[in-house]
């Protein structure tokens, strides 16, 4: 095998010495954190003890009943929101495309604001607006005749509640990366089809979706993760109530950890959710990401 050279040798020095300030935090504040979560996970692990325990952590979460509630509810909320957001995204992104440069950007702020506007902000809005007795979505529901209802107190309504808000503040990126898709495809496929007497619906199945399938594929997935870490919505309007019915894992990781401090639980907890993220991404990868190129 042929040996680099003097020069090809210095270049990848360079590389990587320019690497390194990025490869340093990567490594300090992401690796680490996972492996030492990884190896707190088989401690009983609290401000009293540190004692090696194997596997009873992941046993005790087996067997607690508020834990699974919380995956089932951390669950449904991924399997509402992500679809939503994305027939959402697409839907808006393929009615703002065609209109002038002015309204396209106009659309683009607006849909983009909640990501970039302070999760606290955003939340403190919705809890009024869900507010029992002064929110405007009891005003509106109350002028076709409704009673008020506890959106947030009522364990019927809550978990659709916080789904609602999860939408909202996820539709902007994936609104500004699929505007920016469609105008990547060449007019002259659609006006081919046309031609054709193509029915918009299978413009749409036939020529768009697959040209949108590695947009598709980045937004879903960034999507699912980030709704399975959905934790600042839970906090600061529910803390998981009522009865448990809007309590989600990140949630039960904080409660745990920086409540409770049972922090070889709390690891566990984080495990656990981290290998159901990466099975799902895989899953996603392998269904959806076939005719993608990397």
């Amino acid at each position: 095998m042929r040996k680099p050279t003097k020069s090809k040798l210095r270049e990848w020095m360079m590389s990587y010495l320019f690497l390194l300030p990025a490869l340093a935090f990567f490594i300090v504040f992401v690796v680490y954190p996972m492996l030492r979560g990884i190896y707190m996970s088989f401690f009983d692990y609290n401000i009293t003890s540190f004692e090696f325990i194997g596997w009873e952590n992941y046993v005790t979460l087996y067997h607690d009943k508020t834990f699974i509630k919380s995956l089932v509810n951390t669950i449904v909320l991924v399997a509402v929101a992500v679809p939503i957001v994305i027939g959402f995204s697409i839907f808006v992104a393929m009615s703002i495309y065609q209109k002038s440069e002015f309204i396209r950007s106009l659309c683009r702020g607006i849909f983009y604001l909640p990501a970039v506007t302070s999760v606290v902000s955003v939340t403190v809005v919705w809890g009024w607006i869900y507010h029992p007795n002064f929110g405007i979505l009891n005003y509106i529901t109350g002028l076709f005749g409704l009673e008020p209802i506890s959106w947030l107190g009522d364990p019927k309504t809550a978990l659709m509640a916080i789904t609602v808000i999860l939408i909202t503040t996820s539709v902007g990126q994936p609104i500004i990366l699929y505007v920016a898709s469609l105008g990547n495809i060449p007019k002259t496929y659609i006006e081919a089809a046309q031609i054709d007497r193509a029915t918009p619906g299978q413009i749409f199945r036939k020529i768009i979706w697959p040209l949108l399938m590695p947009t598709s594929l980045y937004v879903i997935v960034i999507t699912t993760i980030n709704s399975f870490q959905c934790f600042a919505l839970i906090q600061l309007l529910t803390s998981g109530g009522p009865i448990y019915s809007t309590q989600t894992v990140m949630y039960g990781v904080y409660q745990q950890a920086f409540l409770l401090g049972n922090f070889g639980i709390a690891s566990a907890m984080g495990v656990i959710l981290a290998i159901v993220i990466g099975v799902i991404s895989i899953i996603q990868f392998k269904y959806l990401g076939n005719d993608v190129e990397y």
